[in-house]
C-alpha cells in the first residue's frame, strides 16, 4: 500500500516505505492482516460474557442463549467499554494521588510541590485549613481525600460539585451523580453480567454514570494533583514530529501516560555527570522527546520536544537513532517488541502492572524516582555505541502548548482581571462562532492525522475556537496548527481578530487525555461567567474524535455527553450499530434526558458542518445570532443616555 494512504504526516511516510523495504512489520501492516475483520464485533452484536457463548445476533438467531436480545448485548458491550476506560484514566489519577500523598509526607522526596498557589484553590474546595500550615501539610490532607474518591463507601465525588447548577439537577434527578470511581466501575460490571440489567436505557445510563465518575473525578483529580505536582502549564515553544531526533546525541523517547517517570528522565536527563558520561561514548548531548499523552506531558511543562503520537511509536524506533524507549502505561503497543530487535533499541517497561514478555523490566518506585530515572539515562549511554545504521527523517515543526484553565483566564484578562469574560463577549458578538475539543488517538484504519487536521482547518476558518488534546495535539502540532503564526493564517476574520486581540492561537493545545477534563472545567467557567445560558447543555460547544482507538475515548464521549454536550465520533468505530434502539437512543433520545447526545460521521468535512449546524442552532436559542439594527445617535439622543 502507498504510504500515502496510510499517513498524512511525511515524515511518517518515510519511515513507512523504509520499514516495508526493510521487511519490517508495522501497525497497518497488522491490520491489513486481519481484514476483513469482525462484522459482529464491530456491530457490537456478539457476546462472550457468560460461558454459554460466545453469541451472536443473526437474522437466523435473533437472541443469545440466555435470551438476551440485540439491544442488551450491545448496550451491555458499549458500557463494559466505558467502564475500562474509566479504569484506565482514573487508575492514573490513582497513581498520581498516591504519588502526591508520598511527596507531601517526605516519602517521595525527588518530587516537590510546584504550584502553592493551585494548591490553595484546591485546599479551599475540599475544606482543608491553610492559615498557619505548610505547603506539605495541606497537600497531606488534600491528598488523603483525593485518594479516598476512588474507593470511599458513601457519597459522591467532590469535583462533581464543580458542575452547574442545572447539570447537577439534572444529575441527581436521574440517580446518576458519581459515586466512587471503583464503585461504578465494579457496578457496571456487575449490571453487565448474564442475568442482571437487561433494559438498555437502564444500562446506558449507568453508562452515564460511571463515565462521570472519570471526567469529574478520576480524570479531574489526575489533571488537578499533576499540575500542583509538576507545574500548572503555560504556554511555551517547542517542536514536534520526529525530525527533533538527533543524529549526534544520546536519544531517549519516553512513551505513555504517566508524568510520573517522565518528569525525572528529563531531570536525570541534565545531571552533569550523566551528560559527562554521554561525551565520553561519542555523544554532543542527551536527547529526550515524547511519543503520545506523556508527549504532551513534557511539551506543555518543559518545552521537551515531541516525535510523534500513537502510531508513530513504530516508526520511531525504526530510525535507529533510538538507544533506549522507557514506557508505563496504555497504548503502548506489544509490536514494539518486534521492531526494537531489529534495531539497537532498549525496550524497557517500567510499570509494575505493565509488563512485556521478554523486554526488560525497571520497576519505577517514587520512592527513589530520580535513581531510577538515572539508572535508565545510563543504559541508554550505554547503547550509543551500538548504533547501526541512522536514517531521521527531517520534518518538524514550531508548536506552543500549555494551555491549561489557568493560563487561558491568565491570558485573557492578566494578573488582576484574569476572566473568561472576552472569551464569552466574543462568542455572543459572534466574532468567536462557538468553542470545539478535538481530542483522541491516530487509528490504522484512517490515514493518519487527516482526520483531525482537516476537521480543525474546517472550524478554524469558519471562526470557530479549537481546543486539542492527546494525540489530536499531536498531529495539529506536526501540521503547523500549534504554530500560533501559522494557524493564524488559515483562521477566519472574527477568531482572528479576537486570538490577535487577546494573544492566543486560534487552536489551543490543552495536554494529554486526561486533561479532557481542563474542557469540562472551562465550559463550567462560560457558564458561570454570564450571557450563554445556565448550563452546559446550553453552550455553542461539541467535542470530536474521529481517529479513537481506547475505549477510554469511549468514557470521554460519554461524560461529555452526560455533561451536556454533543460529541462526533467516526461511523467505523463506534460499535453499537447493530442495535437500532441502542443507536436512536444515543443519537437522540438521549438528549432529551441529559442535554447531549453523540453523532457518528467519517468524513471530516462533513463532520464539520454537523458540528457549525448544531452550534448555531444553540446559538438561535440563545437569541445571540440576531442582527442588531445600527442605531446613528443624534445629539439629543445622547443626552436621554442614562449612565448606571
Amino acid at each position: 500500500m502507498d504510504p500515502k494512504e496510510r499517513s498524512t504526516d511525511k515524515a511518517a511516510q518515510e519511515m513507512i516505505a523504509r520499514m516495508a523495504k526493510a521487511g519490517q512489520e508495522n501497525a497497518w501492516d497488522r491490520l491489513a492482516a486481519q481484514m476483513p475483520q469482525c462484522g459482529f464485533g464491530k456491530q457490537g452484536v456478539c457476546c462472550r460474557i457468560c460461558a454459554m457463548g460466545p453469541c451472536r445476533i443473526t437474522k437466523k438467531a435473533s437472541l443469545g442463549v440466555c435470551g438476551a436480545d440485540v439491544d442488551t448485548i450491545v448496550s451491555r458491550n458499549f458500557l463494559r467499554a466505558i467502564a475500562a476506560g474509566v479504569s484506565a484514566h482514573s487508575d492514573h489519577g490513582r497513581t498520581v494521588a498516591e504519588v502526591f500523598l508520598a511527596t507531601a509526607k517526605g516519602e517521595a522526596g525527588d518530587y516537590q510541590i510546584k504550584d502553592v498557589t493551585k494548591l490553595h484553590k484546591l485546599a479551599q474546595e475540599f475544606g482543608v485549613k491553610v492559615d498557619g500550615r505548610s505547603p506539605n501539610e495541606i497537600a497531606v490532607d488534600i491528598g488523603e481525600i483525593a485518594l479516598a474518591e476512588f474507593g470511599k463507601a458513601e457519597g459522591t465525588q467532590l469535583m462533581a460539585r464543580r458542575a452547574p447548577e442545572p447539570r447537577k439537577a439534572i444529575w441527581d434527578k436521574l440517580g446518576i451523580t458519581p459515586r466512587a470511581v471503583d464503585r461504578e466501575v465494579t457496578e457496571s460490571l456487575h449490571r453487565s453480567t448474564m442475568g442482571v440489567d437487561q433494559d438498555y436505557k437502564n444500562i446506558l445510563l449507568h453508562a452515564s454514570r460511571v463515565a462521570l465518575a472519570d471526567g469529574w473525578g478520576g480524570a479531574m483529580l489526575a489533571t488537578e494533583l499533576q499540575d500542583v505536582l509538576f507545574g500548572t502549564p503555560y504556554p511555551g515553544r517547542g517542536e514536534v514530529n520526529m525530525g527533533v531526533l538527533q543524529k549526534d546525541q544520546v536519544n531517549i523517547i519516553v512513551h505513555g501516560h504517566e508524568p510520573i517517570l517522565s518528569e525525572m528522565i528529563a531531570a536525570a536527563s541534565q545531571d552533569k555527570e550523566l551528560l559527562a558520561e554521554a561525551k565520553k561514548v561519542g555523544a554532543k548531548g542527551i536527547n529526550v522527546a515524547g511519543t503520545c499523552c506523556t508527549a504532551n506531558e513534557l511539551l506543555m511543562r518543559h518545552g521537551i520536544p515531541i516525535a510523534g503520537n500513537f502510531l508513530n511509536q513504530e516508526l520511531v524506533v525504526a530510525t535507529g537513532a533510538i538507544e533506549l524507549m522507557a514506557v508505563d502505561v496504555q497504548c503502548v503497543m506489544q509490536g514494539l517488541t518486534n521492531v526494537a530487535k531489529c534495531y539497537h533499541t532498549k525496550l524497557v517497561t517500567t510499570a509494575d502492572k505493565a509488563k512485556i514478555p521478554g523486554v526488560e523490566h525497571v520497576s519505577m518506585d517514587e520512592r527513589n524516582a530520580l535513581n531510577t530515572a538515572k539508572d535508565l539515562v545510563k543504559m541508554a549511554i550505554d547503547n550509543f555505541k551500538n548504533r547501526g545504521e541512522v536514517y531521521i527523517p527531517k520534518q518538524k515543526s514550531a508548536a506552543v502548548g500549555g494551555f491549561s484553565f489557568e493560563s487561558i483566564n491568565y491570558m485573557l484578562g492578566g494578573r488582576y482581571r484574569a476572566s473568561f469574560r472576552p472569551l464569552n463577549d466574543n462568542i455572543i458578538n459572534g466574532r468567536i462562532r462557538g468553542v470545539v475539543g478535538i481530542v483522541g488517538c491516530t487509528n490504522p484504519k484512517i490515514p493518519q492525522d487527516l482526520t483531525h487536521t482537516t476537521l480543525t482547518k474546517e472550524l478554524i476558518k469558519r471562526d470557530v475556537l479549537v481546543l486539542t488534546t492527546g494525540c489530536a495535539t499531536i498531529a495539529c502540532g506536526k501540521q503547523g496548527l500549534a504554530n500560533p503564526r501559522d494557524a493564524l493564517d488559515l483562521a477566519g476574520p472574527g477568531l482572528r481578530e479576537v486570538c490577535e486581540a487577546v494573544g492566543i492561537p486560534p487552536v489551543l493545545a490543552c495536554g494529554s487525555c486526561v486533561d479532557n477534563t481542563r474542557l469540562l472545567v472551562s465550559c463550567t467557567e462560560l457558564v458561570r461567567e454570564g450571557g450563554l445560558g445556565d448550563d452546559i447543555s446550553e453552550l455553542p460547544v461539541a467535542g470530536a474524535c474521529l481517529e479513537s482507538v481506547s475505549e477510554k475515548a469511549y468514557a470521554i464521549g460519554q461524560y461529555f455527553v452526560a455533561s451536556g454536550a454533543l460529541v462526533v465520533f467516526a461511523k467505523e468505530i463506534m460499535p453499537i450499530s447493530g442495535s437500532q434502539n441502542v443507536s436512536d437512543y444515543l443519537f437522540g433520545g438521549i438528549e432529551k434526558d441529559l442535554g447531549g447526545k453523540w453523532a457518528v460521521e467519517s468524513d471530516p468535512v462533513k463532520a464539520a458542518e454537523l458540528i457549525l449546524a448544531h452550534i448555531e442552532s444553540k446559538r438561535d436559542t440563545l437569541g445571540i445570532n440576531k442582527e442588531k439594527e445600527r442605531k446613528l445617535y443624534d445629539m439629543a439622543d445622547r443626552r436621554a443616555l442614562s449612565v448606571e
